[in-house]
């Protein structure tokens, strides 16, 4: 059966494909794993467990080897109120785990796949039916639904009254019967569609059971910044995505969707509304339930304890190299594929092998395939794009598996490994810098993965280093390439830009690349760009400067007629109430002022209307703009491309 939905409600449910729809469920009882060292001490509580519920004696494998202890088989409430009881010395197992993820890991089944094939075969069909809806109107302003727009291989609008609107897609929808719903802004409006269809008195058909299971929203803390995860409502045997505000799908498309969802065990439903982040540990766990190792409940083990001076020795960052400022011809940028998971594979690093090294860890093993898995896309993108949104989604998970091996509350992380990989990292580029320069090659810049070098012939060098390393690399060309200074002077160690050799920009790190960029400003940047590209070298970037230049005098002169929703500033909003008056500050009183609700780390979009009193009008409903702040903000994307001129004199 190939499964595309599966939750648990008193047992595991899964919904699939086999020669029609097929629905199947499985009794399946939680149950977790506890380890006492002492069990004599907890005696009277093991017997009232052994009484009330089912509990065996068994031994169980972790990552640290096998425990003896007992199978519960009982929920999360009582896995708390044994640690209560036993002042938190038990040590739990599986407590946690998402009991369908369990089921299939523990049945050799996945998500979006049959059996008979791999997991991380990047060639799969997809047999889902599919419907694409659009509603009409504002998402955060939901009034009337009035207008809805059905892609089912034609074109249908329903329009009318509310009641009939609903009525007729509700009915649509039961009639075509989907497996997959595809709907922007779908968090938002089915909340509102199913409660306005039951006050009709309408049948909620977007669920197959007429059942939902709800998200909720939340404000979360991510290095550094504050981030904001709406609320859902998840149908039942339907898989239903988020088409605006999912980021797995906006950046690796349906096919990526669902690789994660093949990977980490998890239903569509879930991998669309999750992070990278979520994925990778999902992947993780799903890995260790197939393997047999059981999944820790509270984290004991995310730092030992260590003296002053060993912290000081320890390593904690990546190397980076600061480049001169300035513009120059015919250089190389060297990348490590992969390079942190890379090195957590080659060097064994997991939790248990710190101390251990001679043990097979589990932390490199898992990620082993996963790192082939991108290799492979990575290559087969290259002649056919329908590779690249799995790849997409691989180099994201791969990309967070890192940072999660120092999350204090991963499963299986830990914080002297996430500096072991650091440190490793950084030995590798000193590494790779000094093959550079015994190669007679001229090092110009190197971030943490990649280095900036100038000399021939780069194939050599490409493979002197990866026979070194024992990490693929892959080279980036360029005919020139300006790295900006920074304000003191000095350069900058991530704002850059380029001509590749076949004709393409690479930019890094200026306004164009900025989420907050105005899409006004954002325009004139790139069309500045474009005009830098027909440049293939230092002596053709002057002779192109005045056509750069009557650019930039097209955008200023025209900004006083520019549309005034081009000018917004789309920032996510980390508090609701500032000390301090400022254009985030204005921007939020103006949304809540609006009847808009909202929370740290959600995203809102301004038009700044007099700078120097921070005042400010929600994107919907702004008329007047500050035409001098704006002109500034062109000015300063000027000043970041106009370097391509400035730069090559140096």
């Amino acid at each position: 059966m190939w499964i595309f939905d599966s939750y648990y409600k008193s047992c595991v449910e899964l919904w699939g494909r086999e020669i029609g729809l097929t629905k199947a469920c499985a009794v399946y009882p939680p149950s977790f794993y506890m380890h006492l060292k002492d069990p004599s001490a907890h005696r009277e509580m093991i017997e009232a467990l052994e009484s009330r519920f089912k509990a065996e004696e068994c031994s169980f494998r972790t990552i640290f080897g096998t425990f003896q202890g007992h199978r519960i088989y009982a929920g999360r409430k009582v896995a708390e109120k044994i640690e209560i009881q036993t002042r938190y010395a038990a040590e739990l197992y599986n407590v946690d785990v998402r009991q369908d993820q369990r089921y299939l890991a523990e049945h050799d089944l996945f998500p979006c796949g049959d059996r008979d094939e791999s997991r991380f075969s990047p060639d799969f069909e997809i047999p889902l039916t599919g419907l694409e809806i659009q509603v009409a109107g504002d998402p955060s302003l939901p009034r009337d639904i009035s207008r809805i727009e059905v892609l089912d291989g034609r074109k249908r609008r329903l329009e009318g009254s509310e009641r009939q609107v609903l009525s007729d897609l509700l009915e649509l929808v039961k009639s075509h019967d989907p497996d997959l719903i595809l709907c922007p802004h779908a968090d938002t409006w089915l909340p509102l569609i199913v409660r306005k269809a039951r006050r009709y008195g309408l049948e909620p058909t977007i669920s197959r059971t007429g059942f939902f299971k709800p998200m909720a929203s939340k404000s979360y803390w991510s290095y550094g910044k504050v981030n904001h995860k709406d609320g859902a409502l998840i149908p039942e045997g339907r898989v239903l995505i988020d088409t605006a505000k999912s980021f797995v799908y906006a950046e690796s498309g349906l096919k990526g969707v669902l690789m994660a969802s093949r990977l980490s065990g998890l239903s569509p439903n879930l991998t669309s509304r999750f992070t990278p982040g979520t994925l990778i540990s999902s992947y993780e766990v799903f890995e260790a339930l197939r393997r047999g190792v059981a999944v820790p409940f509270r984290k004991r083990d995310a730092e030992s304890l260590r003296n002053i001076s060993e912290l000081r020795a320890c390593d904690k960052g990546g190397m980076i190299f600061q480049p001169e400022p300035g513009v120059y011809e015919r250089v190389h940028q060297i990348d490590f594929t992969s390079m942190y998971p890379s090195i957590i594979v080659k060097y064994n690093l997991s939790p248990e092998t710190i101390e251990h090294p001679e043990l097979k860890g589990f932390l490199s093993t898992v990620l082993s395939s996963l790192l082939n898995l991108r290799i492979e896309t990575k290559r087969l993108k290259k002649t056919n794009p329908d590779y690249a949104g799995i790849d997409s989604i691989l180099k994201w998970m791969l990309v967070t598996c890192f940072g999660y091996t120092g999350y204090r509350n991963a499963k299986f992380g830990q914080i002297q490994v996430h500096e072991r990989i650091t440190g490793i990292s950084r030995e590798l580029l000193m590494q790779v810098k000094e093959l550079a320069e015994g190669m007679d090659f001229q090092v110009l810049h190197g971030i943490i993965d990649c280095l900036w070098v100038i000399g021939e012939p780069i194939a050599s060098f490409k493979e002197a280093v990866e026979r070194e390393t024992g990490i693929l690399t892959e080279v980036d060309s360029y005919d020139w390439i300006a790295f900006l200074p920074m304000a003191d002077g000095s350069g900058a160690y991530n704002r850059y830009f380029g001509r590749l050799d076949t004709g393409k920009m690479k930019i890094r790190g200026v306004m164009a690349r900025k989420g907050d960029t105005p899409e006004y400003v954002l325009r004139m940047q790139k069309e500045l760009f474009e005009v830098l590209a027909g440049a293939r070298c230092r002596e053709e970037l002057r002779r192109i400067e005045p056509k750069a230049r009557e650019v930039r005098r097209r955008y200023i002169d025209e900004l006083v007629e520019a549309d005034v929703q081009e000018l917004a500033i789309h920032r996510r909003v980390s508090r609701l109430s500032y000390s301090r008056r400022c254009a985030e500050a204005s921007a939020v009183q103006a949304h809540l002022k609006q009847g808009i609700p909202l929370a740290p780390g959600m995203e809102i979009g301004y038009v700044v209307k007099d700078a120097k009193k921070w005042e400010v009008e929600p994107e919907r409903t702004a008329s007047e703009f500050d035409i001098g702040y704006y002109g500034k903000l062109l000015e300063k994307a000027w000043g970041e491309a106009a370097y391509g001129f400035e730069g090559s004199d140096r």
